[in-house]
């Protein structure tokens, strides 16, 4: 058994997040080596966004959010909870395992970091084409912290739009979803028409607003403006925090209208009392 897969092992078992894959074990032998994951029922959350069938039920709005809260919160820890700190180098929806709650599971975790050689293994083609890849690792396979905030971010559109990252069947200015969101993520009306047909409607238009704020940030060109992933963790949690403000506003002020605010419905009272139960 070869000293660089026990020590990637040990590394790897130390990650230890409510919202990281956990490592269950490892098979070595005849030369090959395997890592043995806990299995999250849900399957992915590229498969949930993009290979369900008529049968299959959409995402609501409340789940997207816990989605994107949890993730953001795995990375904090790889980030800023873990000495050494861990770069995932591989963020984006087909690593972010659900479970039967719908909470993410990062999974990946501590592998591109531990392996010898694995920026050449992640082919800089490869990246460019999956649409996750931030500018300068398209350019220059150059990985940090902030270009898996990034990635991130790029999952965030996923969660907001329902779309492929990259998908070479749209239109050729629809292809790239970053370029096609960013001029549109701070206009109301373009960023209703963005939201995924599948959520019919049914979300809280300042929460959609305030997420597509947090992406704008993640998204930007310049690593270093891209906040640290704290921050983004901050922002989503008061995106929650507000939520569930207007909530309880709206429940003690019986003298005042329930439809004078547009973010307001039945749905989103729904929406309000499932992030209160996390």
């Amino acid at each position: 058994m070869s000293d660089n897969f026990i020590e990637m092992v040990s590394n790897i078992s130390e990650l230890h997040h409510t919202n990281v894959t956990e490592l269950a074990g490892y098979c070595s032998e005849h030369g090959q080596h395997l890592l043995v994951y806990e299995f999250h029922k849900n399957g992915s959350l590229h498969d949930f966004l993009h290979l369900s069938d008529e049968y299959s039920k959409p995402l609501i709005w409340n789940a997207r959010v816990k989605i994107a809260l949890g993730t953001a919160r795995a990375l904090e820890y790889l980030h800023e909870g873990c000495s050494p700190s861990v770069v995932h180098k591989n963020i984006k929806s087909a690593n972010i395992l659900l479970d039967v709650e719908l909470n993410p599971h990062l999974s990946d975790s501590g592998l591109a970091t531990f392996i010898p050689n694995a920026d050449q293994v992640l082919n800089r083609d490869d990246v460019t084409m999956s649409g996750y890849g931030a500018p300068e690792v398209t350019m220059s396979g150059q990985y940090s912290m902030k270009s898996d905030v990034y990635s991130f971010g790029v999952v965030m559109l996923e969660l907001l739009t329902g779309r492929m990252p990259f998908d070479s069947t749209r239109p050729r200015i629809e292809q790239s979803l970053v370029r096609w969101a960013i001029p549109q993520l701070h206009d109301i009306d373009a960023l209703s028409k963005m939201a995924d047909p599948a959520l019919s409607g049914l979300y809280p238009v300042k929460s959609l607003s305030r997420f597509a704020d947090v992406i704008a940030l993640c998204v930007q060109p310049e690593p270093e403006f891209r906040p640290p992933m704290s921050e983004v963790v901050q922002a989503l949690v008061r995106l929650v925090q507000r939520a569930n403000m207007s909530r309880r506003t709206i429940g003690t002020d019986q003298g005042v209208s329930q439809r004078t605010d547009t973010a307001v419905s039945d749905e989103t009272h729904d929406y309000m009392s499932s992030m209160d139960m996390q």
